[in-house]
């Protein structure tokens, strides 16, 4: 189906959001460059987690506020600690073990211990047609959703590379071909877009757009994996497979963000983060990605 352009973006939108992405980007190179020089004797991991957590908290409390608009009451306190938690598990089981294979066993461990938990505080407080059984559903999945996410990026980053900057290279390289071709399909989208990938879902996302982001990807993929030295292992299937698997989970992560929102009869998650939008908005896009890249570089690790 063939449509006219999106409009081009309002004047200074675009300038907004470069501002306070240029300010995000600077703190977070200031967190890994704290995280990876061990500043302060902190051990891999103990700065970069505090990002994590800002963003655990921040992503669960935007979906209980959403959900509460349209009439699903999720416990506000019990699924941002949720959510917390699973974030700190990986860090925690490798500074006790140093095991990767037992950071995800623990990690799983923790999801059962979460259900556990609002399954036991669903029964304790239960009345009849509260919504006990939705909302325990809703929480549940607001904690995951977020979380796992979240501590795979965590994994990512606690992989045995290298010592120093270069160790911080898996979990930068996800987040630049991502972020990259996000970037990418929003000013190709928004300006040459024609033909719509999802009219009712996210009407602004284009295929134009996702051919750009996937090029892009693969692109940023490609310097990452070949031009930068230093990480004894690459990726399962090297930069193309990495590229595309990698920007291919970014869109549809972006898009199951978008249906959350269509669903909460929400434009934006939040405004946390001012033009930026809220903390899924930046989120949203790694949410199936980090899982996707933490598989492709543990298995190539392996020598799988």
């Amino acid at each position: 189906m063939t449509t006219s352009a999106s409009p081009p973006p309002k004047p200074g939108s675009l300038v907004q959001r470069s501002v306070v992405a240029l300010a995000l980007v600077t703190l977070f190179a200031a967190v890994c460059w704290a995280d990876a020089t061990a500043f302060l004797t902190a051990r891999p991991g103990h700065w970069l987690v505090l990002v994590a957590i800002v963003f655990a908290v921040g992503g669960s409390h935007e979906v209980v506020r959403l959900a509460a608009a349209r009439g699903v009451f999720l416990r506000p306190l019990l699924v941002p600690v949720a959510t917390a938690c699973l974030v700190c598990v990986p860090l925690a089981a490798h500074d006790a073990a140093r095991s990767r294979m037992l950071g995800m066993d623990s990690l799983a461990l923790a999801v059962s211990g979460v259900l556990a938990v609002m399954v036991v505080v669903e029964i304790a407080t239960y009345r009849r047609e509260t919504g006990a059984l939705v909302r325990l559903v809703a929480g549940f999945a607001t904690a995951a959703a977020i979380g796992l996410p979240l501590a795979f990026m965590m994994r990512l980053r606690l992989l045995p590379a290298s010592s120093g900057p270069i160790a911080l290279l898996p979990l930068a390289s996800m987040l630049a071909v991502v972020k990259g071709g996000d970037v990418a399909a929003y000013l190709v989208g928004s300006r040459l877009g024609r033909n719509r990938m999802t009219p009712l879902l996210s009407p602004g996302k284009t295929w134009e757009g996702a051919v750009a982001s996937l090029t892009t990807s693969c692109a940023i993929a490609w310097l990452f994996v070949e031009v930068v030295h230093g990480v004894p292992t690459r990726p399962l299937g090297g930069w193309l497979v990495y590229g595309l698997t990698i920007g291919t989970a970014g869109m549809l992560g972006d898009l199951s963000e978008s249906l959350v929102k269509r669903e909460l009869n929400a434009k934006d998650s939040g405004h946390s983060l001012g033009a930026l939008g809220g903390f899924l908005d930046l989120l949203d896009a790694t949410l199936l990605a980090a899982p996707a890249a933490w598989f492709l570089w543990v298995w190539s690790d392996l020598g799988m």
